[in-house]
């Protein structure tokens, strides 16, 4: 029997998935006869509620010389449970939902962008927040994707343990893989608090790109670019 996945995480995912209005069916019922609930019956949930994660907060707090016994400290590892659900929900994210068919075939072939889109996400290394902005850009042949799924792309993959590199070329790879543009250009800024708060102790951005295609190989594309980040709203 597939397992149901949390119903926080359940929605999360959903959220993420799915455009407004989509969670319900013809006839009313959520999530229709296909969805049957956002996300529901996978077998990919992986936070179970066997109590291992709370266990492991518990004897962290122990380690640093806390008493998770005491009131303050006594939902605390239910409360981390639920919040890396939260933030990792894009694990569990399903690419072809979060598409939902939503490629056309569009005679356009000049550069789409869409750029200031706000994430957060966790490091891989420490555990602790990076957040920022990043801009997705690509040139159409023949077939362009639905605006508010380029947003839900990046949330898909800032929701989990991530390091920037990596993020911004799994964003890039992901629209090429699914759009074979002519081109396709990721620009992500961030700031990341294992270096505000630990270790150097410098705020900083850190920005990285990832190119493919025409903005590659391309000056002149890969400038077009590089202008459309640098103009106001």
């Amino acid at each position: 029997m597939e397992k149901r996945l949390p119903p926080p995480l359940d929605a999360i995912v959903g959220q993420i998935e799915t455009e407004i209005g989509e969670l319900f069916g013809p006839d009313g019922a959520e999530g229709g006869a296909e969805r049957d609930g956002a996300a529901t019956r996978r077998a990919r949930e992986r936070a179970g509620g066997d109590g291992r994660v709370e266990q492991a907060v518990r004897e962290i707090l122990r380690e640093i010389g806390e008493d998770p016994d005491r009131e303050g400290l006594l939902e605390t590892p239910g409360r981390v449970h639920r919040m890396y659900r939260e933030l990792l929900a894009g694990y569990q994210v399903d690419p072809e939902r979060l598409l939902n068919g939503a490629i056309f075939e569009v005679d356009y072939s000049e550069m789409v962008v869409v750029k200031d889109i706000e994430f957060y996400s966790l490091c891989e290394h420490h555990l602790l927040p990076f957040s920022g902005k990043a801009a997705v850009a690509y040139i159409p042949r023949g077939k362009v994707v639905g605006l508010s799924k380029i947003p839900r792309i990046v949330e898909m993959f800032a929701r989990r343990l991530q390091v920037q590199e990596r993020m911004t070329q799994q964003i890039a790879d992901f629209v090429k893989e699914r759009l074979d543009p002519k081109g396709v250009g990721v620009v992500v800024e961030a700031t990341h608090l294992c270096m505000v708060m630990r270790g150097v102790r410098k705020e900083a951005l850190v920005t990285t790109a990832a190119l493919h295609g025409l903005m590659q190989t391309r000056d002149r594309t890969r400038a077009e670019f590089l202008a459309h980040l640098e103009r106001g709203a």
